[in-house]
Formats: structure tokens, sequence, C-alpha cells
């Protein structure tokens, strides 16, 4: 591990600013640094043919974020601005240019703090039982608190996400700061006297945890470059998609030996120690925001109030009107007026559906069929995580074939390329739902069902992956509005499905089948929705080139 892991951390931070920046030092901050002759105040006419700093007119811009040197930069009106940018193209400080070693850890990080929250989404749903006879409620108000959750960060990065990508604040920031409010969160949650109560701490934990699953990717997207972003994507998801089925195996264990409510205090250990460890070693990688505090640091060392960086002349140029377009009609508005983009927020919203409401049908299936125990019913969790372990490797594989090496080769590679793989994705996922439905019965083994649930996780693995990458093809410039739509249509949407998971698989179910014509309802549901990546696939330049936001 580095040194900048610690300094650019939130305590390392914190300890800087609090020595004075004397610990965890920056090299403009020492002694022996040698102040290029591009930001000295004596030199800025001279340099300009000199230096690969970006001069900018004072006419440019309005002001300059900061009111600690804003109204010296308005004072003087001959002077030029000096754009900070990267110490050339090999700038270790570049989170791009990390050594493979340290990108690793960074994403292991990122998987931490997803599943340390992503987990608490379903992880009470075992002691669903216990809470009905506690608080006397019936089985739909029980599983409220998870429909609440869901719905909770689905709407958290509709305001969280912007933040995330102002210079000001940057992505570890927001990570420390929701994590910690997360974490106290799980005391009153865990002491929770009602459901009301229980179900409305469950949606404020849903809205803190959110930056985790919504900005994870932009975190990994700001150290790995172009061509292993699918690869790097898919690292960090097997975390995001594992996590809400770790969530029930721990649970199942903790709701038998110990009650519900033990579940919430693993969430406080489990996140309290992700509280830790990301706070002393989760480096800041968002490109603005360094460069922002390097300019800070150059116009304290200087005293060059003119030294900039352009995330702060952005800032600047930023009224009310556009924040508030940009947080939360700009992705609302792509969602519903961008077919492609519609289509498969519906599609994944779809996935995302069945995934929480197919989770109900694991205690008729395994403790009513098979007759386990809780705890036998969370290990049939494992079959899930193992069909997306086993088809990430597939899916990194042939990505790298069909993508990486194209664009190392220095050819151009379009959206289309990544949907011949979701095709088989969405095959995979009503395979599974038929196995699993149909193969549920006393006299056959529990492992058909299971063999079902790795091939529909596996297949809904690959679904995620691939339309994400699309989009992020197809929507370059409009990214973050695009999946914050995603996040909020997906979660909105899914939230209510698990409110009538266990009505759809009881009154559809037969003495013999239990689960079968509510597992082939979502199958054939499924087999409906493949026509979209086709759709894609035949029609899709022509559909982007009709595109307001597609950048192609």
């Amino acid at each position: 591990m580095h040194y900048r892991f610690i300094r650019d951390s939130f305590w390392g931070r914190f300890i800087y600013h609090l020595s004075s920046h004397k610990a965890f030092a920056h090299k403009e901050d020492m002694d022996d640094y040698i102040i290029p002759d591009k930001y000295l105040p004596q030199k800025q006419t001279c340099s300009k043919s000199h230096s690969k700093a970006t001069l900018v007119g004072d006419g440019n811009v309005e002001k300059v974020a900061g009111e600690s040197y804003d109204s010296s930069v308005k004072s003087r009106i001959d002077s030029e601005l000096i754009v900070v940018d990267w110490d050339g193209d090999d700038d270790p400080e570049n989170p791009q240019n990390w050594p493979i070693y340290q990108k690793t850890f960074f994403i292991s990080l990122i998987g931490l703090l997803t599943t340390s929250v992503y987990m608490g989404s379903a992880i009470f749903t075992p002691g669903i039982e216990q809470i009905m006879a506690e608080w006397n409620v019936s089985q739909v108000v029980a599983t409220l608190p998870l429909t609440l959750f869901v719905i909770g960060y689905g709407i958290g990065p509709m305001i969280l996400s912007p933040l995330s990508e102002n210079s000001i604040f940057g992505r570890t920031s927001i990570y420390i700061v929701t994590l910690f409010i997360f974490f106290i969160l799980q005391i009153p949650t865990a002491l929770a006297k009602n459901i009301a109560s229980l179900s409305i701490l469950r949606f404020i934990s849903g809205f803190f945890a959110s930056p985790a699953l919504a900005t994870g990717g932009a975190s990994v997207d700001d150290i790995i470059s172009s061509p292993f972003m699918p690869v790097g994507i898919a690292a960090w998801c097997i975390s995001a998609v594992c996590g809400p089925s770790l969530g029930p195996l721990i649970g199942s264990v903790l709701a038998q030996l110990l009650g519900w409510r033990w579940t919430f205090w693993f969430m406080l250990i489990i996140s309290g120690f992700a509280f830790l460890v990301l706070g002393f070693f989760l480096p800041e990688t968002y490109g603005p925001t360094l460069l922002s505090r390097k300019a800070s640091r150059l116009r304290e060392r200087t005293g060059n109030p003119n030294i900039v960086s352009e995330g702060e002349i952005a800032n600047s140029k930023l009224t009310m009107r556009e924040i508030t377009v940009d947080a939360l009609w700009r992705p609302i508005e792509i969602s519903l007026l961008e077919p492609v983009v519609l289509l498969i927020d519906i599609y994944i919203a779809l996935v995302y559906s069945i995934i929480y409401l197919w989770f109900e049908a694991f205690p008729i299936v395994f403790l009513e069929v098979y007759h386990f125990n809780l705890i036998e019913m969370g290990v049939s969790y494992v079959g899930f995580m193992i069909g997306v372990l086993v088809c990430a490797f597939v899916y990194i594989w042939v990505i790298y074939q069909r993508y990486t090496k194209i664009l190392l080769a220095g050819n151009e590679v379009h959206p289309e390329v990544f949907l011949p793989i979701a095709i088989a994705g969405s095959i995979c996922m009503p395979i599974g739902l038929f196995i699993f439905g149909w193969s549920a019965t006393e006299s056959s083994h529990w492992i058909g069902p299971i063999i079902g649930v790795g091939i529909f996780a596996g297949g809904a693995f690959i679904i995620f992956q691939t339309l994400f990458n699309y989009l992020s093809k197809s929507f370059k410039r409009y990214l973050a509005s695009v999946f914050a739509g995603n996040d909020l249509f997906r979660s909105v949407i899914a939230g209510p499905f698990p409110l009538f998971g266990a009505p759809l698989f009881n009154n559809t179910g037969s003495g013999k089948f239990r689960v079968g014509w509510g597992s082939s309802i979502l199958g054939f549901i499924c087999i409906a929705m493949i026509a979209i990546p086709v759709v894609f696939y035949l029609n899709g330049p022509r559909l982007r080139s009709r595109s307001k936001y597609s950048g192609n």
C-alpha cells in the first residue's frame, strides 16, 4: 500500500489540516520543492510559452471558486488565471497512473464499502417471522422495511451523486460521511420498538447507503483506463451483486441463534469496521478534486492568487438553477424521453425486482418443502454467489477478447459489442427460473433449485454488466444523470416487489409445485424482455443517431 492512500484518505486529510500541513505533506509543501516558473507571480507573462498550464483571461470567468482568493483575482483586472494540470502524462499523483497492485487494492476497498452497506438490504429477512410474532403484523407489513430500504437508496443518488462530482467535495468525503451516518443508524434500528420506526429508519439507512452503489463505478472509472474499464467494473460489481445474497446468509445464522435484532447489530459492526478501514486507507481519486487541492497548495506556497483548477472555475459558474437541473430534472428527462435509456431502465428494474421478489420464494422452498432450518436456508443463497462468480470470470475473459484487445490495438469499438453477451445472459435468466420453480418438490433433490438459482444469478450479472457498459459508451457526456436516473427508476420499481412476493407464490402454487407457476410467470416475463437487447443489437446505431443526449 502506498503512502498516498493514507495521505489522501478522509482522516489523512483531517490530520494534514490539523497539523498545518506538516503531517502527510505533499510535494508542494516540502521545503526543497522547486516551484515551476509558470506558477510564480512574476513569471506569469513570460512563462506562457513554456508552460503546459492553460491560461484563461479574467474576462472568461465572473469569479473563481474559493472566497480566500476570489477578491484578489477580481481586483487584478489585467491578470490571467493559471489553470493547474497534472505534471505530465505520467504524473504518479494521477490515479490513472497508479501501478496495478494499487488499483487492485483500491477496488477491493470500494468492494468492502459496497458489501458492508449493500448486504444490509435483505440481511433481516430471515427474521421476518420473528418480527411478525413480536409485533403481531402480517408478512407484507413485516417486509416493508426491505421495500423502504430499496427505495431509499434509489432516491439518495439524486442528491448525493452530484455532490460527489463537485471538486469541493469529491468522492471520499461523501463515502465516509454517509457511511458514518449509516453506521450510527444501525443502533436505533436494532432497538426499534415498532414496525413504523423500523421502516422509517430503514428508509433513511437506504438513503445514506446509496453512494456506495451509485458512485462506486465512478470511483473505478477514476483509476482505470478505457480499454480495461469493463473488467474493472465487473470486478467491483461482484460485491454489488453478491451483497444482497450474502445478507440473508449471515442473517439466517444470526436470526436463528440470537434473534432478528442481531442482524442490525452485525451491520453496526461491519459498517463500523468499514468506516475505520476506509477512513484511513481510502484515497480520493476524483481528478477535479485532486487538482483543486493542488491549486490550493500552490496558491499558498507561491502567494499567487491566480492559480486555479478547472473544477474551481466550473463551480464559479454554477447557478442554483443549473444545479437543480443537473441533480433532479435531467436524470428524469433522459430516463423518460430517451427510448434506449427507458427500455434499458425497464429491463434492469425488472431484473432487480425479480431478485428481491424471488428471495421471498426461498423460505417456501427450503423451509417448507425441504424442511431446512434457518441456517441451512441461508446457505442456499451461496448458489446465487457461485453463479455470479462463475459468470464473472467468463464475462471478463470474453470482454477482454472482444473489447479490451481491440481498443489496445487502436481500433474503434461500438457500444453494440456488449449486446451479444447481453442476449446470452437474458436467455440464462428464464432458464434458471424454470429450473428453480419446477425442480422444487419434496421428491426431488434440493440441489435442483440451487442450480436454477446459480443460472439465473449468472444471467442477471451479465445483464447488469453489459447494459450498463452499453449506456456508458452511448451516453458519455451525461453518464452521471443516466445512472442516477437508473438508480431511481429501478429502486422505486423494485422496492414494492417484495411486498407481493409471498402472495404470488402462495396463490399460484399447487400441492406438489409450490413455486412452479410463480417462477414461470417471472420466467415468461424474462423471455419477453429478451427482445430488448436483440432490438438494440439490430438497430442500435440508428437509435443512437436520433438521440438528443447520445454522443455517438
